[in-house]
């Protein structure tokens, strides 16, 4: 915009307001009166209509917009991970153990665990484009109209690289209590009204509830100027972030008294917390540890001790699972616990329901697990009191006769209505088939009027049969039928895990789908075979070759190949990398390690998490551990990244 005399008192206007709500939102230290702030807030206002003209960082764009109908996805520059979880001394000192044999001298930031809703923020070029949550970690939420109602972020900083960063919205309790005064309907607890304020269709709703957002860590920076997880607490409150501070640790004892303080501060705090989380400082340590499915390696969450409360079991219902396992679910007293009323408990099963003594209408201590899990911790009061838990004899839902596993119970009816149900929602789950729109509720539906028993029946549905169940829709019935035509071409690794074997999660079938390559060879494949592979233990290849060799089950897959196409993504055969068995480890200063094996893969090699007998090659970076002392101890290759580096280069020049 042309510096005008009108364009320069704006830009005066909109730098004194954000430095003035700074002051008041994110450092708590307001230097001026509510009065004078609105004053020229107003002057701004007035300015920007009678120009038509709005600074990107003016503090008028947090008004948050009109309703949206609908939230879009968007991917993450930089996956965001969950944490693993520490409960006992025990599991924290395995973590040490973990982090130290790769950095013996490692120094740990211990943090408040906030209780409310992951949120990601991006910035180009200095200023902000986006808020999304964290959704699956890939993909999350576009709630950037939400969020611009909140001022504890800045419109504009300083660093000029593409920025994500994250943070916790959250709802302060005092906040919650003076909305829950005057509230037609009252929130239950502030993490449900954190989530419920941002993922609000409305940012008026958003804007009424006050949340805000608590800044804690850089997700990704295209051009890196940190080196620690203390510089990223620098560089967040530099840049006007509103953070909640952290201690440096430099031993394990001080992380264990970091953590013991926090547990007793979190009472006095005016912010939901369930925990603390301890990092690894230093960032190239990091990258050395790398990451699980799920976890980083250099984190871990530990949670404090739940809270508990007594209540009264009226009842115990069955539930059948999709393998036909059943689990007795206890219906208590309404009673509130950890911000939330809790009216029914899982036990596990008759063994479990014995050890702890559990009667009908007997008194019971209840604890949220993680302060997410109902859970009985035992009976409490009179031995013996109240009405024996008779384990039943049939299933509740088919009358079939039960069959005896151990300390659990199993319906054989593989036509059972919840089984089928519980299958079929898997099988269609996004880390399976993918069959978007697809719920438990569809499933039973399905069941119900539609004859379905299998997953393979889903591809006989037709839009003759599907309009005849009511509520079914002619929309409803051509998005239903696109996503199960779409399904029918799948990646082999979501097609083994939609199949629902026990043991097998996504890195399993993805393991499985590298080696095997196809179903039909992973069906051959004997015990010692898959106890070969890397994360495959006799338990569970013991489970694979049982399922494969079940009659059923093989029905089930040849009609399900009848009308699926799983597929493994080929490999070049000419690369470079051609055959090999490629291990990355320490810090590579030309690229992110998962830039590198992207691009291993596309010429040709395959990419291991460990240097296990198989591996062929290791790149070694800068700070290379203890991976490099394997190869070496093995014989393996070692390549430097200068070499990795010109490899690269000469096999993209072959593929032109």
């Amino acid at each position: 915009m042309e510096q005008t005399p009108q364009g320069a008192r704006m830009r005066a206007l909109v730098d004194t307001l954000n430095r003035w709500g700074y002051e008041y939102y994110v450092l708590d230290a307001p230097t001026v009166p509510d009065s004078e702030y609105d004053k020229l807030y107003d002057e701004l206002v007035a300015l920007e209509k009678a120009s038509g003209e709005r600074l990107p960082d003016s503090p008028t764009r947090r008004v948050g917009g009109e309703p949206v109908k609908a939230f879009a996805r968007h991917a993450h520059i930089a996956r965001l991970y969950s944490l693993d979880k520490a409960v006992t001394d025990e599991q924290l000192s395995a973590f040490f153990t973990r982090v130290e044999k790769v950095q013996p001298d490692a120094a740990y930031t211990v943090e408040y665990k906030y209780d409310g809703l992951t949120m990601c923020l991006t910035y180009e070029g200095g200023a902000f484009v986006r808020a999304t949550t964290r959704g699956n970690g890939t993909v999350g939420e576009d709630v950037t109209a939400q969020v611009l109602t909140m001022h504890s972020f800045p419109l504009s900083i300083s660093y000029r690289g593409t920025l994500e960063v994250k943070g916790e919205a959250i709802i302060r309790l005092s906040v919650l209590d003076k909305y829950n005064r005057t509230a037609a309907e009252p929130l239950k607890n502030a993490r449900n009204a954190a989530a419920g304020a941002v993922r609000n269709l409305d940012p008026a709703v958003t804007a009424a509830r006050h949340p805000e957002i608590l800044f804690y860590d850089v997700n990704y920076m295209s051009e890196p100027v940190l080196s620690t997880q203390e510089e990223a607490f620098a560089f967040l409150q530099k840049e006007g972030f509103k953070t909640f501070g952290y201690r440096l640790c430099r031993t394990q004892e001080e992380v264990r008294a970091a953590i013991d303080d926090i547990e007793v501060q979190r009472k006095r705090i005016d912010v939901l917390t369930d925990g603390a989380v301890v990092k690894l400082n230093d960032f190239a340590a990091r990258e050395r540890l790398g990451y699980t499915d799920k976890f980083p390696r250099w984190a871990i969450a530990f949670k404090f001790e739940a809270e508990e409360a007594q209540t009264v079991v009226r009842e115990v219902r069955w539930q059948v699972g999709r393998t036909g396992k059943l689990t007795p679910l206890a219906l208590v007293d309404p009673v509130e616990l950890a911000g939330a009323t809790v009216r029914r408990a899982t036990l596990n099963n008759m063994g479990d329901i014995r050890r702890k003594g559990v009667r009908i209408g007997s008194a019971v201590l209840i604890r949220r697990s993680n302060e997410v899990i109902p859970e009985i911790l035992g009976a409490v009061g009179g031995e013996g009191e109240g009405q024996p838990i008779e384990p039943p004899a049939v299933c509740p839902y088919c009358g079939s006769a039960l069959v005896e596993e151990g300390a659990n119970l199993f319906c054989p009816n593989r036509d059972c209505r919840p089984r089928v149900a519980a299958q079929l929602s898997n099988f269609a789950s996004k880390n399976a088939m993918d069959i978007d729109g697809f719920s438990e509720m569809t499933a039973c539906r399905l069941y119900d009027e539609a004859g379905v028993r299998r997953c393979s029946d889903l591809y006989a549905l037709t839009a003759e049969k599907l309009s005849a169940l009511e509520g079914f829709g002619e929309k409803k019935v051509k998005n239903l039928l696109a996503a199960i035509r779409k399904s029918t071409k799948v990646p082999l690794d979501r097609f083994l895990f939609a199949l629902g074997i026990g043991g097998i999660g996504r890195v399993a079938s993805a393991d499985l789908a590298a080696r095997f390559g196809s179903v039909q060879a992973l069906a051959a494949a004997s015990v010692e075979q898959l106890v070969e592979m890397e994360n495959i233990g006799e338990k569970t290849a013991s489970n694979i070759v049982a399922w494969f060799a079940d009659p059923e089950n093989a029905a089930e897959v040849s009609r399900l190949l009848a009308a699926v196409h799983p597929y493994v993504e080929e490999k070049s055969a000419s690369g470079p990398f051609a055959g090999e068995s490629v291990v990355l480890t320490g810090t590579l200063s030309s690229m992110k390690r998962s830039e590198a094996q992207q691009k291993i893969e596309a010429l040709g090699g395959t990419c291991q998490s460990a240097v296990t007998s198989k591996t062929t090659l290791l790149v070694a970076g800068e700070n290379a551990g203890s991976k490099l002392e394997k190869a070496r101890a093995l014989g393996i290759r070692v390549i430097d990244e200068e070499e990795f580096a010109k490899i690269l280069a000469e096999g993209a020049a072959d593929a032109k």
